[in-house]
């Protein structure tokens, strides 16, 4: 059973709403200015920003935190010129009474509790809480779906109720049947509850889509824990191991605290703080949520599942509403271990899984290649 171990100098990926920053190879003597630094885009080990005339290289996942900073993640890459520069801040837009005319969301636009806003996946979110223009869905501590009808504002169309017990592509009874034997931790209501966190998961796309995605999501997930039987990493022996002591906020939870767990077999400490400061969750501080609370366990793979790419290029989410294939999907949770022929068992093991799966929820296995 694999588990995720993600560098902590990955180079730089999109997160829904956030932005790429490029590693800059110019000299810096003749160095331009990388894209400006904002507030509530996601960075990760390995991107470069500008701001106040220099360019900046992330060393970890990082988000608000402006450069030069006070945590040690931003590195000074020296003074730049021409490009980049900071972003411009504009007032909050207000919508009108009724229907669904409310303004696009804007990245780095100050936000009050209340302000609604349409987001770049054509739905709308309403914010839960004051924020410098943070993504909607990075964080459901900032935002919440919200449901309209009428006409729509800020490049119009109407939004999707967010998912529900009645609106996920599969349903208790076919949840039961792909996992006869699972554990009770991981609960049909853990996952329903866990959806409005990436509201863009199995809901993109053709209906096939939408039930590929989840079968692919699910098949992975039965691999990780053995059919959903296992919650936490069974070899105790390398619990001491995933403390990443180079990062400036160390192992404060201990240092045998960051073991697998969950779904997607969580571990590192860089990754249960990446993941938290995500989902708006401490689980640097508190790792035991993982494995008592089924929401946040499930919210975890999610997280993973839409917003990173591992060692592969893309996230699993964007391989199969892109038609990459569920192959992709496999490169990007454990590629390093199991594709180009590295472990055809395991690979087996997954496709199998997905296939039994489509079949459960009533469709084919879709474009691109399944095996990696």
């Amino acid at each position: 059973m694999s588990r995720v171990r993600l560098l902590a100098m990955l180079a730089a990926v999109t997160i829904a709403g956030g932005v790429v920053a490029v590693f800059n190879m110019l000299p810096a003597s003749a160095a331009s200015c990388s894209p400006a630094w904002q507030a509530s885009a996601v960075y990760t080990g390995g991107a470069t920003v500008s701001r106040n005339g220099h360019n900046y290289l992330a060393k970890w996942w990082t988000q608000n935190e402006a450069p030069p900073g006070n945590t040690g993640v931003w590195q000074d890459q020296g003074s730049c010129g021409g490009g980049g520069g900071s972003p411009t801040t504009q007032p909050p837009q207000t919508g009108s009474a009724g229907g669904c005319n409310f303004p696009a969301w804007v990245q780095g636009r100050n936000y009050v509790t209340g302000d609604i806003v349409k987001f770049t996946d054509g739905k709308f979110y309403i914010a839960e809480h004051d924020n410098p223009g943070y993504s909607p869905v990075i964080s459901t501590w900032f935002w919440d779906p919200y449901t309209c009808s009428g006409t729509g504002g800020g490049g119009g169309g109407g939004t999707t109720p967010p998912p529900s017990n009645g609106s996920f592509v599969v349903s208790e009874a076919q949840f039961n049947q792909m996992f006869p034997g699972r554990n009770s931790f991981y609960t049909y209501s853990g996952l329903v509850a866990a959806l409005s966190a990436y509201p863009g998961f199995a809901r993109t796309g053709s209906d096939d889509v939408r039930k590929q995605e989840a079968a692919a999501f699910l098949a992975n997930v039965n691999h990780e824990t053995g059919g959903l039987v296992y919650v936490v990493e069974q070899n105790t022996a390398n619990y001491p191991h995933y403390c990443d002591t180079s990062q400036s906020y160390g192992c404060p939870a201990g240092q045998s605290a960051y073991y697998g767990r969950g779904p997607i077999q969580l571990s590192w400490n860089f990754n249960y703080k990446a993941a938290g400061d995500a989902l708006g969750i401490d689980l640097l501080h508190n790792p035991n949520l993982v494995q008592t609370d089924s929401a946040v366990a499930w919210k975890t793979a999610l997280w993973y599942w839409n917003t990173q790419s591992g060692p592969g290029t893309m996230t699993p989410h964007n391989a199969i509403v892109n038609g990459a294939g569920f192959g992709e999907t496999i490169r990007s949770i454990n590629g390093s271990l199991e594709c180009g022929g590295r472990n055809p068992a395991q690979v087996q093991s997954r496709v199998a899984a997905y296939q039994r799966f489509v079949s459960i929820l009533g469709t084919g296995t879709g474009a691109g290649s399944l095996s990696c």
